[in-house]
This record gives structure tokens, sequence and C-alpha cells, in this order.
């Protein structure tokens, strides 16, 4: 019979992953406490928070919300990242971590019900965030604008251009 408390650490990683968008998994085997929380300060600047769970609970989470349930990945000690915002935001910060410290390993993650590799989560880290996809979506839609208006402003321009050339025609005639 399980547990209370297991009961309710379910409870809780399920709400976790129903309120996140993702879920980056990490090995953080030799991270002191002082680097762990530099990793979870940065994780929730992204947007995201950190927690250590029980394989097995996590486990019985992703089989309760039908999402994969990660067997390959979850051996071992793990913390899991919960992009709450934009999982680009949170995955960078994973990656740029696990990259200027070798003691932390990406093992993989969910996202929008599929499992992910250590090399999906870093080919996800390197796209552009939500802002700067918003930034070259307005740049886009501002030059084409642009375009469209010189185009327009053209049209009235040659005109007056070709009428004032005829009336200088007939007044010098």
């Amino acid at each position: 019979m399980p547990n209370k408390n297991n009961i309710a650490s379910v409870e809780k990683i399920t709400e976790e992953l129903k309120a996140a968008n993702a879920m980056w998994v990490v090995d953080y085997r030799g991270l002191t406490v002082k680097e762990a929380e530099v990793l979870r300060r940065a994780v929730r600047e992204a947007g995201g928070h950190m927690n250590v769970h029980k394989n097995t609970l996590v486990k019985l989470a992703l089989k309760g919300l039908d999402q994969p349930t990660l067997d390959d990945i979850l051996a071992g000690p793990s913390a899991f990242i919960f992009a709450d915002g934009d999982p680009v935001a949170a995955a960078k910060v994973v990656k740029e971590y696990a990259k200027d410290n070798e003691k932390m390993v990406i093992k993989g993650g969910v996202m929008e019900g599929s499992a992910l590799t250590a090399d999906d989560v870093e080919a996800i880290a390197s796209l552009p965030s939500r802002e700067q996809l918003y930034g070259q979506i307005a740049g886009a839609i501002s030059g084409m604008a642009r375009g469209l208006a010189v185009a327009l402003s053209g049209l009235p321009r040659g005109l007056a251009v070709a009428t004032a050339a005829v009336a200088e025609q007939k007044d010098a005639a």
C-alpha cells in the first residue's frame, strides 16, 4: 500500500507537469549545494523551477498524464527543471550551465507529450527565445509595411511629376 507522502508527492509532481510547458531532466551528481543554488536561481530567472524528486514518483506522475515515462532517462540521481514559461529559455539555462560545469549532464526531457533526448534539449536551447522571435516577426512586418508605403507613395509622386512636366511643356509652347 502506498504511503501518504508518496501519494502527495505524485500529486505535486502531476500538478507541476500540468503547469509546465516542458520538463528537462539533468544528472546533478557532484554539484555542491552552492552550485545547485546557482542553477536553481538561473532557472527561476528564466521562468521555470527546479526540483529533485524520486524517479519512480516522476514515472508514476508521467504515466498518470499519459506522457512518456522516460524509463531510459530516469536512472540515477535526477533533478527536474520545469519550464513554466518559455521552454527555450529554460533549455538555454540548462545548456549553458552544463557547458560551464562538467559535473551536470543533460539527460533529456518531455515536451508536448514527446520524450526528448539530451541532443533534442540542446537543439531546443539553440532556438531563438520567444522575445527574439517576436522581434523578428515585428521586423518582417515592419519591413513589408515600409515597402508597401514606399510603393504606394511613389504612385502619386509619379503622377505629380508627370503633371508638372506636362504643365511645363504647355507653358513652354
